[in-house]
């Protein structure tokens, strides 16, 4: 069985650290066999989550193609840039909304419950997002998603890419082969058990 991989980043800035690490993450997960989707969340434009706007005029038509585009796949990367130590408004933000979708259409969706996750971080300091990656791990956590164990935290974003779009430095290299490694054989699992 081959893996549905749906990959993104918690930026929409050109060139971001973690759009970039997300990049990185698409080609592994393809050597690896996968059949990765790489979206960026500039496609899936919402407002600020506020529970008023669903009860005045439902879900967002946004929230709810992502909810689809997740739900059809069997496991998620996701790459979270550092902002003030935690994750970026952009990406907490899609994250609760696509949680409360529980509905599409009469039929019963759970794009998140059940998921595997693998995350990633990145920033432009040497902490490489690690305050932000934890806090994510949390979030995730709370919305019953399978996170895998391996992570890729990259430091030194400006400088961490080679001319060709990869890590310079071998031990990011190899820690993202793991990351991948671990998130395809997770969402074998998971898809096997019927939880996506």
């Amino acid at each position: 069985m081959i893996p549905k991989i749906l990959v993104f980043a918690g930026s929409i800035r050109s060139g971001a650290f973690s759009g970039r690490t997300a990049d990185v993450a698409q080609k592994v997960l393809a050597m690896q066999g996968a059949d990765v989707t790489r979206i960026s969340l500039a496609d899936y434009p919402m407002p600020i989550f506020d529970e008023d706007i669903e009860k005045e005029s439902g879900i967002p038509e946004n929230v709810i193609k992502l909810a689809r585009l997740l739900g059809a796949h069997d496991g998620l990367l996701l790459v979270t840039p550092e902002y003030n130590g935690s994750v970026s408004p952009l990406l907490k933000n899609a994250i609760d909304w696509v949680s409360i979708v529980r509905h599409d259409n009469g039929r019963q969706l759970k794009p998140m419950a059940g998921k595997a996750v693998a995350i990633c971080s990145s920033s432009k300091g040497h902490f490489a997002g690690v305050r932000a990656i934890n806090h994510l791990r949390a979030i995730l956590l709370r919305c019953h998603m399978d996170i895998v164990t391996p992570e890729c935290s990259v430091p030194n974003g400006a400088s961490a890419f080679d001319t060709g779009g990869d890590f310079v430095d071998q031990k990011l290299r190899h820690a993202m082969e793991l990351v991948a490694q671990a998130l395809i054989e997770r969402a074998r699992i998971s898809s096997t058990r019927g939880t996506v």
